[in-house]
């Protein structure tokens, strides 16, 4: 009997482990995808088990990325699908850069996301709509980028999950129009969009 729980406890550890190197290669994908001239992610050794000890990451205290803060860092370059593999990421805060190209459609798989902070970069391509499958989300900020097309339905649709607190997609090329403030039961959801001409 003792035999098998140890077999079992050592099966637990291997998956944990695996895990957390996935998440940290998905990490050192976007890390190596960026130029970084401010060193902010100096720390982020893909060598090392996992990246909970990497500066801008938190983990839970099953060694699961949860929060990715990188506003305000001087970064260039673009997202990676991997970031989708975060798959207990909560925020993902990389506001006030040069981030350049599209969003990747695997955001969408970052089901318990809390908070989306993309805004002031220079994203371009379409709002996914992939995004949509963002149930959790309460903050959606896509604003002040070279964002083109219309909001998808999908992504509209989390308004009427009542999590939505803030969708803020101003200062793109948007199309259509979009002035909404929603009383969903409890929850409040502002959509901010300005339209510019394209």
């Amino acid at each position: 009997m003792r035999f098998i729980a140890l077999v079992f406890l050592v099966g637990a550890l291997a998956i944990i482990a695996v895990d957390c190197n996935s998440e940290g290669d998905a990490l050192n994908a976007f890390k190596t995808n960026v130029a970084d001239p401010n060193n902010v992610l100096q720390s982020w050794d893909p060598t090392l088990v996992n990246p909970c000890t990497w500066f801008h990451v938190t983990c839970n205290s099953q060694n699961s990325v949860v929060r990715v803060d990188l506003g305000d860092a001087n970064l260039s370059g673009s997202l990676v699908p991997q970031l989708g593999m975060l798959s207990n990421l909560q925020y993902l805060q990389i506001q006030n850069n040069s981030i350049s190209g599209e969003i990747p459609s695997e955001l969408g798989n970052l089901t318990k996301l809390v908070s989306l902070g993309l805004e002031n970069n220079k994203l371009s391509g379409f709002i996914p709509s992939s995004l949509g499958y963002l149930k959790s989300l309460r903050y959606m900020r896509l604003n002040s980028n070279k964002l083109s097309g219309e909001i998808p339905i999908s992504v509209l649709k989390l308004v009427l999950w009542g999590n939505l607190k803030l969708m803020n997609v101003s200062d793109n090329k948007l199309a259509g129009t979009v002035h909404h403030t929603n009383k969903t039961g409890f929850a409040i959801t502002t959509i901010v969009q300005d339209v510019k001409e394209i």
